[in-house]
């Protein structure tokens, strides 16, 4: 047997345990631990690795397209990235370039009305979405790009609204900010249940009486190893083998365990969530919620309607923190995240508006875990068909690499590929040239200068705006 070597950075394959998300505590009983098949199939057509948003909506297009679809998930199903994020799909659009912005929209709408129409029960609500910005440089800067986008992007304008009226910001429940962008177009979901349900009518439309069935799910079967055997795709599992002609590789943070070439081009980094009890005598949030901190991160709150309200709330990466959430692992939680999570919302959002006793300093926390986020060393996907020079070939695609930002883009993103698979190009998908994946990015990625701020990302985006 051939002796495999990991590289310092590789990915690791998801751990067997893992940290119980608050989205996992009402889990489909037709998922858990399903296994369309008894035994696994020697041969696919396609093979989707990964259940979450991306291998999800991507096996959908493809058994409507006509393809018998085996999907190999390491652990349940939905219980990676999109099964741990914080419930919420908000289009950045005034700090991403307008094609990128525009596609996160299109995302956006797609899911929206995919929601609506199939009347599928995942608690989307279309609320907006606030950015509060508590410097005058930030302020300053974020004014400049929404006046951009007016002038050089109209169709965008009323997609980022810049509001510095103190009233105003009092309603928008960030009084002591110094502005804030307004998002119309945002909304806060349960994400698990949205796959979940995409999963079951997948399965549900199998003809029982053909074999193989039109969607194969087989969970708790992790792929160990990918092989090129002439034209086609060998799947190493503990089950045993899969031989496939095409591969869609939808893991994200995971990716480089299966492609060692993309090691430090998506890099496996742990975020951490934690659901929050709000303070007695609150009032509920109206928006969702996003803000940077001192060191440089970003935060985000989603509240859920209903009995406690509670406050899905992620970020605080820094520091030494940072440093350890680089890693595979989401198996423990990291008591300093925790800890500054439980305060991260004080002096930021007024969760008690007009209450004696003005805001409680710490919440109490219901739920706290991990998950692994993939983050592009460019901060774009990488989407489409994997060339030699980074480990691939004719019939491997992966679709992996939302720098923490999938929900606005992953459901498009896998559709995209799935259509290559078909032999159709992107499909009716206008996939942002920036996520193609070739040789050549992979380069050009490592002298990439990322920004270290929101400032920095507001600012960066303004020269974007003005080319495009």
């Amino acid at each position: 047997m051939t002796q495999i070597k990991f590289q310092e950075g590789q990915a690791e394959l998801p751990t067997p345990e893992s940290t119980h998300s608050y989205w996992h505590h009402d889990p489909s009983p037709e998922l858990l631990g399903h296994r369309t098949t008894d035994k696994l199939p020697d041969h696919a057509d396609v093979v989707v690795v990964g259940s979450g948003i991306t291998g999800t909506f991507a096996a959908r297009e493809l058994v409507e397209g006509g393809r018998n679809v085996l999907m190999l998930e390491a652990r349940e199903a939905c219980w990676g990235a999109t099964g741990r994020n914080g419930g919420h799909c908000h289009p950045m659009v005034f700090t991403s370039k307008p094609n990128i912005a525009q596609f996160e929209l299109d995302n956006y709408f797609f899911m929206r009305d995919f929601v609506s129409a199939n009347k599928v029960p995942c608690d989307w609500q279309s609320v907006g979405a606030v950015c509060r910005l508590a410097t005058e440089e930030e302020a300053q800067t974020a004014e400049d790009n929404v006046r951009l986008l007016r002038r050089h992007h109209p169709s965008l304008a009323d997609k980022a609204i810049y509001v510095e009226d103190a009233q105003e910001l009092k309603k928008l429940r960030v009084p002591d900010a110094r502005a804030a962008v307004v998002h119309p177009h945002a909304a806060k979901v349960w994400p698990y249940k949205l796959v979940a349900w995409v999963l079951e009518m997948l399965l549900r439309k199998n003809d029982t009486t053909k074999k193989p069935p039109r969607f194969n799910l087989q969970t708790t079967t992790p792929v160990t190893h990918l092989q090129r055997h002439g034209a086609s795709w060998v799947l190493h599992t503990p089950r045993g083998q899969v031989v496939a002609k095409q591969v869609l590789l939808a893991t994200n943070g995971y990716t480089s365990h299966l492609l060692p070439k993309m090691t430090g081009l998506i890099r496996p980094t742990r975020g951490q969530v934690s659901a929050l009890l709000p303070p007695k005598g609150y009032t509920p949030l109206a928006h969702t919620h996003i803000w940077g901190t001192a060191a440089g991160g970003e935060d985000y709150l989603a509240q859920r309607d209903g009995g406690s309200g509670v406050l899905i709330l992620g970020g605080e990466r820094s520091g030494d923190a940072a440093a350890r959430s680089r890693t595979s692992r989401d198996d423990v939680t990291d008591p300093d995240i925790s800890a500054r999570l439980r305060t991260a919302s004080y002096n930021v959002l007024e969760l008690r508006p007009g209450q004696e006793g003005g805001e409680a300093e710490e919440l109490q926390a219901t739920y706290e875990w991990t998950g692994i986020m993939g983050y592009s060393r460019d901060r774009h996907p990488w989407v489409g068909e994997v060339p030699e020079g980074l480990g691939g070939g004719k019939g491997l695609y992966i679709s992996a690499g939302y720098t923490g930002h999938g929900m606005p883009a992953a459901s498009r993103s896998g559709v995209a590929a799935a259509n290559m698979i078909l032999g159709k190009g992107t499909g009716d998908v206008k996939l942002p040239p920036e996520f193609v994946i070739s040789e050549e990015r992979a380069s050009q990625a490592e002298k990439t200068v990322l920004p270290s701020s929101l400032e920095d990302e507001i600012r960066m985006n303004a020269f974007w705006i003005q080319q495009q």
